[in-house]
């Protein structure tokens, strides 16, 4: 037998040995797209429920205006129907949103707030009453977290029958299995830092079966555009849908 025809054999044969490719991981916890249910408390429920606190200070006149949660630098909000869907995206442009809105509304107070921790994602879910110049405007939101205890992610509903995501009265806290909030589907913000990547893989593969989480991707894009079209089609009639009125 020449060398190169033994050495050709030896190749194949090793070849034959080795161990099939590993697949990769489906685990919904490992890799950048993990789940925020993958994470546990890492504060204590006082800090998760300060923060959820610090959060409306931002939407009440009468508060510290020193007062503001800790965001991570790319927190984003979501607020269902009737409201406007992708309201805060990053850091800086949601701090900058919610002083523009109060700006605009210099009379809103949130006098009304009962905010608990929880040992599964999201830690901090409040049930709030804003008051609009003398009208009331209650709302049921929700705050995930990361590792370092940075608000990663901010969900909201009106808080009627028809606009929760849960039966309230079966379920006041939203702790079923069945409620649809879009937090415990957006891959990233289960790792330590809840860092998202909208146009990544993970996010790619999850929008292709999920539509909201396809929307919420999309509109990380193009803030303004969305949030504008949103604005305009929401009609005059926007808080009194919203808010009960």
């Amino acid at each position: 037998m020449h060398v190169h025809q033994f050495a050709a054999s030896t190749v194949l044969m090793l070849a034959g040995c080795q161990a099939p490719a590993t697949p990769a991981s489906t685990d919904p916890c490992v890799g950048p797209g993990a789940l925020s249910t993958c994470l546990s408390p890492t504060m204590s429920d006082t800090a998760y429920v300060e923060q959820g606190q610090r959060y409306f200070d931002t939407l009440d006149a009468s508060a510290d205006p020193e007062s503001e949660p800790t965001y991570a630098d790319l927190v984003a909000r979501w607020e269902w129907p009737p409201w406007l869907l992708l309201t805060g995206y990053g850091r800086d442009l949601t701090v900058a949103v919610d002083a523009a809105v109060l700006a605009a509304n210099p009379g809103t107070t949130v006098p009304v707030r009962d905010c608990r921790a929880f040992g599964v994602q999201p830690f901090g879910r409040c049930y709030v009453s804003i008051d609009y110049d003398g009208q009331a405007c209650p709302i049921y939101e929700e705050f995930t977290f990361n590792d370092a205890g940075e608000v990663t992610f901010v969900e909201a509903w009106s808080d009627q029958p028809s606009l929760l995501p849960m039966d309230g009265e079966a379920d006041a806290w939203a702790e079923g299995a069945d409620v649809g909030r879009l937090s415990t589907r957006i891959p990233g913000l289960g790792t330590t830092s809840g860092r998202i990547d909208p146009t990544g893989d993970s996010m790619t593969s999850a929008a292709a079966s999920d539509p909201d989480v396809a929307d919420f991707a999309a509109r990380t894009q193009d803030f303004w555009g969305y949030w504008t079209a949103a604005y305009d089609a929401a009609g005059d009639d926007l808080f009194a849908r919203g808010c009960g009125w």
